[in-house]
């Protein structure tokens, strides 16, 4: 195959993934711009809550990553038995997860009146996660059956139906936000059930796709319930629980910045909130040929075709950069005009203007991080790049921007330059290591 053959492949592959990755986070979008018309106190709380709500959720969805490399391999391989077994399996284990979130996330609320934020963010964050973090549990049932899918190739349904619940998102916002056509005005409480009631939408109608197609009635006794193999279950949880710790690594970092954020400000949160939604924007874009590495490189795993695993790879990664080169580009020549899309505040949008600049240098690195964990994932390896991922920032960049945004006074600046840091080392160790591991497949050597 050629580079663009495999260009071609991984576009028609990818680019459902990145509409339908970007339609979620277009939740949250839609949410901030939306909330942020109401002044900047309930769009500084929207960004606390999205701290434990969006660390919770991320973890979930990595636990869900386990079903999509299972089910490629043995897709890749012919072996029906095993991919039905792999959806049966990440099912139960992602109900499970979904519960247990939700109940963390509940009992860890009263934290939020300890991390120093200003009384009044606090005061409306609170009852709006709440309502968020009932989200979590259909966001999981869709997520089963999507990376179901994306396993088999299958990626343009998840699309669809993100999309058209972000659209029913949308129009619940402007209802409940905003009290039109009748109903109460419930500002950031709105915009909360608004997108429960969207996710909800998403896990019902996701599993009616793959329960009801055509072409997926084979599988159905996926659904069954029981006689679950302990082996099958263990493998599935030393995939997704690292997966999942590498999302809270790295998520929890920007959310501990937003933290120290807070610190400086409700103007400084708010600006940090917009600024890392338009950085998830271009993040989920690139995270769509992310999901398509892991779908690629574990077909060819499948195969035992390691010439071809590379190249996939290889290219997805070079494709992942120059998509994230344009971003970057329009992140620092619109630096001020994008923020005014959130927010009627000339000392917010000045505030985040310089954070774009950042944004759009760490760009290239953030893709290229993606991309590459993707593709290790694909070939099942997620425990040595968690504890990368835990360096890069935890142990380097986050006490480097702590200290060049506090003792150099570099203020929200600083705390966003040691998030380029931490982004640039982890792109970096996921480059490596994919590459050195990737040459040693089937020689029985180790790139521990």
């Amino acid at each position: 195959m050629t580079i663009r053959e495999h260009i071609r492949t991984n576009f028609f592959l990818a680019y459902p993934v990145m509409l339908s990755m970007l339609g979620q986070v277009m939740t949250g979008v839609a949410d901030s711009v939306m909330i942020g018309q109401t002044g900047a106190t309930p769009l500084a709380a929207a960004s606390l809550a999205n701290v434990i709500f969006i660390l919770l959720l991320t973890f979930g969805i990595g636990v869900s990553y386990a079903i999509t490399p299972l089910v490629a391999e043995a897709d890749g391989r012919n072996d029906k038995h095993q991919v039905i077994e792999s959806l049966r399996h990440g099912y139960v284990i992602n109900l499970v997860s979904g519960f247990i979130l939700v109940i963390i996330g509940f009992a860890v609320t009263p934290v939020l009146h300890i991390l120093n934020q200003p009384a009044d963010v606090v005061d409306l964050t609170i009852p709006y996660l709440h309502i968020i973090l009932l989200g979590i549990f259909p966001t999981m049932v869709f997520q089963t059956f999507r990376q179901f899918g994306e396993g088999l190739h299958r990626t343009r349904m998840a699309m669809i139906i993100v999309i058209t619940s972000n659209l029913v998102n949308i129009f619940l916002n402007y209802v409940l936000i905003y009290g039109e056509l009748g109903f109460p005005e419930l500002g950031l409480n709105g915009a909360g059930w608004a997108t429960l009631i969207a996710r909800t939408l998403m896990g019902i109608w996701m599993a009616l796709y793959i329960y009801y197609g055509k072409s997926f009635a084979s599988y159905r006794p996926g659904f069954l319930f029981g006689n679950y193999s302990r082996k099958l279950i263990n493998r599935m949880l030393h995939i997704g629980i690292p997966a999942g710790i590498q999302f809270i690594f790295e998520v929890s970092a920007f959310g501990f910045s937003a933290i120290m954020m807070g610190w400086l400000g409700t103007t400084a949160l708010a600006a940090h909130q917009i600024a890392i939604n338009l950085a998830t924007i271009s993040y989920m874009t690139t995270s769509g040929l992310g999901a398509a590495a892991t779908i690629r490189v574990g077909s060819y795993l499948g195969q035992k075709n390691v010439s071809m695993l590379r190249h996939a790879g290889f290219t997805l990664m070079g494709m992942g950069a120059l998509l994230m080169a344009v971003w970057g580009i329009v992140f620092i020549v619109a630096r001020y005009r994008l923020p005014a899309l959130y927010i009627d505040n000339p000392e917010v949008i000045a505030m985040a203007g310089p954070l774009l600049i950042i944004a759009g240098l760490f760009q290239l690195s953030d893709g290229m991080q993606v991309v590459c964990i993707g593709a290790l994932r694909g070939i099942q390896d997620v425990k040595i790049p968690s504890l990368l991922i835990f360096v890069a920032y935890w142990v380097i960049g986050l006490p480097l921007g702590y200290l060049l945004g506090f003792p150099l006074q570099l203020g929200a600046n600083g705390i966003w330059s040691g998030l380029l840091i931490g982004l640039t080392i982890t792109a970096l160790a996921m480059f490596f290591r994919f590459n050195r591991l990737t040459k040693n497949l089937f020689t029985g050597k180790s790139a521990d």
